[in-house]
């Protein structure tokens, strides 16, 4: 019996950690979901390799010294912008006006009234009139002719926050207002420069570290000339959110028992699925519980040995040829100056 109760209490624990897992991953080892997004050019996976795709590549020895650094950095959010289409419908052009400035100003008073310190701005899309076709019989034949029944104005409203506790105020605040298309959400960071500035400090270091085992190897990096290239790059959360259809397919034993089936819209599942780390050699904040901005910055150098530059053969110093002069003293006192030939 107590072999029995420990075997039921084991099986509860695997299934219970087995939830952990999630239904994407469960309908994974079934093939019984879209993966269209990730096992086709259309997801992430083609752009920054798939990592259970690779193979082993014996390397090959140069002379050539390359050192190929990447970072990335994950830093949330200092400001948000959420954008909402709106879009109103009227008999006339004030009456239409009028109800789409209704239901802004009602978002607003909503937010206002729980103490929101974001701000607001409109994004003018389009107001157009709309017609109907307008038949005129007569005796022999109709007539069909356009006539305005009404306008159609269309907003996006634009809401700036900074805490994410804010986004559910607004969604609230939205909703009793009547409006529901959220079009997306950007993310920003302020500092910037500060951000890019610390992955170049890290990437100069990780460079020193690779000089420095270069040398370890027997390398003299002082006779090597360096080339290098460099680059960054900028993702918000939006870039990397990944599709699933949270279903199981159509079982085919109804069909044999000639049972009627009844379909059902299966909802579209989404999830974040932020940039791998593998590949990198400098992730700053690598755990993170919410989508994130990712920075990235790569640097490659390219070592190469510096030519060989000959000294010059010393040559002899030129042999000064003599000029010998004979002076010849006559008895009566000239000097005359005979030249001896060298030869």
């Amino acid at each position: 019996m107590k072999k029995l109760f420990t075997s039921i209490l084991m099986f509860a624990a695997l299934c219970i950690h087995a939830q952990h897992m999630g239904n994407f991953n469960n309908k994974v080892v079934d093939m019984d979901i879209s993966r269209a997004n990730i096992a086709t050019s259309m997801g992430n996976g083609v752009a920054y390799g798939n990592p259970y795709a690779q193979q082993y590549v014996p390397l090959q020895p140069s002379s050539i010294l390359n050192i190929n650094l990447r970072s990335l950095y994950n830093v949330d959010a200092t400001d948000y912008t959420a954008v909402f289409n709106i879009v109103q419908v009227g008999k006339t052009a004030e009456e239409t006006t009028q109800l789409m400035n209704d239901k802004i100003e009602l978002v607003k008073k909503e937010l206002n009234s729980s103490g929101f310190q974001g701000q607001f701005a409109l994004d003018m899309i389009s107001f157009v009139p709309q017609y109907e076709i307008e038949v005129t019989k007569k005796l022999f034949s109709k007539t069909y002719t356009e006539v305005p029944v009404g306008f159609e104005l269309q907003q996006n409203l634009l809401i700036s926050y900074k805490k994410d506790s804010d986004f559910q105020k607004i969604l609230t605040a939205c909703g009793k207002a009547e409006v529901y298309n959220l079009v997306k959400v950007d993310y920003y960071v302020k500092n910037l420069e500060a951000v890019y500035e610390d992955l170049q400090n890290k990437l100069l270091a990780e460079v020193t570290k690779k000089k420095a085992y270069y040398e370890k190897l027997g390398f003299d990096m002082s006779k090597y000339d360096v080339i290098m290239a460099d680059k960054k790059y900028y993702h918000t959360p939006k870039d990397f959110y990944k599709s699933y259809l949270a279903a199981e397919n159509i079982s085919m034993e109804s069909l044999k028992n000639q049972k009627s089936v009844t379909t059902v819209r299966k909802p579209t599942s989404y999830y974040y699925d932020p940039i791998p780390y593998n590949g990198y050699d400098v992730v700053v904040n690598a755990a993170i519980i919410k989508p994130v901005i990712q920075l990235g910055m790569d640097l490659s150098l390219r070592y190469t040995l510096k030519p060989i530059v000959k000294e010059p053969v010393p040559q002899p110093a030129p042999v000064k040829i003599p000029n010998p002069k004979v002076y010849v003293v006559s008895p009566n006192g000239p000097v005359d100056i005979k030249q001896i030939p060298n030869n």
